[in-house]
C-alpha cells in the first residue's frame, strides 16, 4: 500500500508542493486542521477538521499514521511522538526531516526557547519562510519517498 502524506495543516506553507508531489506519485493527502480551508477537489485529497483544542490535530495524526507514511509538521512534539512510535517520517516545511538522530537536539532547542520566554527573554518566532526552504522541502520529500520506494522494492524482492 502506498504511503499517505498527512499535513498538520493550520499553518503549513507547503501544501501546494505536497499536492504536486502526491499527484505525481499517486499518493493520498490528508490535511488535518482546526479550521476550514480550501483544498483541491481531488479524490486523493481530504480535509479532516478536528476540535479547536490543543494538540487535537496531533492526536488525530498519531492515531492513524503508520510506518511508511509521511507527516508534514513544524510541531517538534508531534515529530517526537511519531519517531518514538516508529509511525511515520516527520518532515518540517523547511525541509528538515526529523530522525531519531536529531530529534533530541530539536527538543532541547524547543525547551530552551520556551525557558527563555518564561524568564522574560525575547519572543522570537521562526525565521521567515524562504524559496530555499521550499526547495529544500521538495528535495527532502522526494528523497524520503524514493528511499521508501527502494526499501519496498527490496522487501518485495527478498520475499
Amino acid at each position: 500500500m502506498p504511503p499517505t502524506i498527512y499535513i498538520d495543516a493550520d499553518a503549513c506553507p507547503v501544501k501546494n508542493e505536497v499536492y504536486r508531489v502526491a499527484e505525481r506519485w499517486g499518493l493520498r493527502v490528508i490535511l488535518v486542521a482546526n479550521s476550514p480551508m480550501r483544498v483541491p477537489e481531488r479524490d486523493w485529497v481530504s480535509l479532516v477538521l478536528v476540535e479547536k483544542k490543543a494538540d487535537a490535530a496531533d492526536r488525530w495524526i498519531t492515531e492513524r499514521a503508520v510506518a511508511g507514511d509521511v507527516v508534514v509538521t513544524n510541531d517538534i512534539l508531534l515529530a517526537n511522538q511519531l519517531i518514538k512510535e516508529n509511525a511515520a517520517v516527520p518532515i518540517a516545511p523547511n525541509g528538515k526531516a526529523f530522525t531519531p538522530d536529531n530529534i533530541g537536539e530539536a527538543l532541547a532547542r524547543r525547551d530552551f526557547a520556551e525557558q527563555l520566554r518564561e524568564w522574560g527573554g525575547p519572543e522570537t518566532g521562526p525565521p521567515p519562510f524562504t524559496k530555499a526552504d521550499r526547495s529544500r522541502f521538495l528535495h527532502t520529500l522526494h528523497a524520503v519517498l524514493e528511499k521508501q520506494r527502494r526499501e519496498k522494492e527490496q522487501d518485495g524482492a527478498a520475499s
